[in-house]
């Protein structure tokens, strides 16, 4: 591929826009930032549609290819930039990532996203304590999952950071931030306390909840 720089349109406090942000420094891929989203707007526009007809965010254009869905991103950045290290080729190992970036969006997402909402995103008087209640401890279930899943485990699929890590981040940020009570998993905590010592968790994924 070139090293023409690629566009990402969607703001900064996106989940699924950060991980693709920290690919793009992890394999110093050059990138122009549009906002879209949110209180930004753009996303509902004809032109954007065009492009992206979920009318979420990211969408990415490289060159005359448009990408939406933020994983689907993530495997193709990395097979096109000299990813192998975050997206190895060995079908086993690949397997292994492959999984946990289904897992996150088939599972974790379906009951972190709307804890995220209530909690930060909804007025404090519109909140349903027992929908929160409910979706914290389920939550907790899940995290727990993993917490077992990375016994031995320095990362989610091995001794270095790959696609799984740079996926499940930011939900793994919002779980340590959000205002609840939460179970000890020391070995999710470790695993937090590694992804902090990353460059581009610390510029992408750890900012405050907005």
């Amino acid at each position: 591929m070139t090293g023409e720089p690629i566009t990402v349109w969607g703001r900064t406090t996106s989940s699924n826009v950060q991980k693709v942000l920290w690919l793009c420094d992890e394999l110093a891929i050059p990138f122009h930032r549009i906002d879209a989203g949110g209180r930004f707007g753009v996303n509902d526009t004809p032109a954007y549609r065009a492009m992206n007809p979920m009318g979420l965010v990211p969408t990415v254009k490289d060159g005359d290819v448009v990408l939406w869905e933020s994983n689907a991103i993530l495997r193709y950045l990395a097979d096109t930039r000299g990813g192998e290290r975050l997206y190895p080729r060995d079908p086993v190992r690949r397997s292994v990532v492959e999984r946990w970036l289904d897992w996150g969006l088939g599972t974790l997402n379906g009951k972190m996203h709307p804890l995220f909402w209530q909690l930060i995103r909804t007025p404090e008087a519109e909140r349903d304590p027992a929908r929160i209640a409910a979706l914290a401890t389920e939550c907790a279930r899940l995290w727990g999952i993993l917490d077992g899943a990375l016994v031995g485990q320095v990362f989610v699929a091995g001794d270095e950071p790959t696609l799984a890590d740079l996926s499940l981040a930011p939900w793994l940020h919002r779980w340590m931030h959000l205002p609840l009570d939460r179970p000890s998993l020391p070995n999710v905590e470790a695993w937090h306390a590694r992804l902090s010592g990353q460059p581009g968790y610390r510029r992408w994924v750890a900012i405050p909840l907005s």
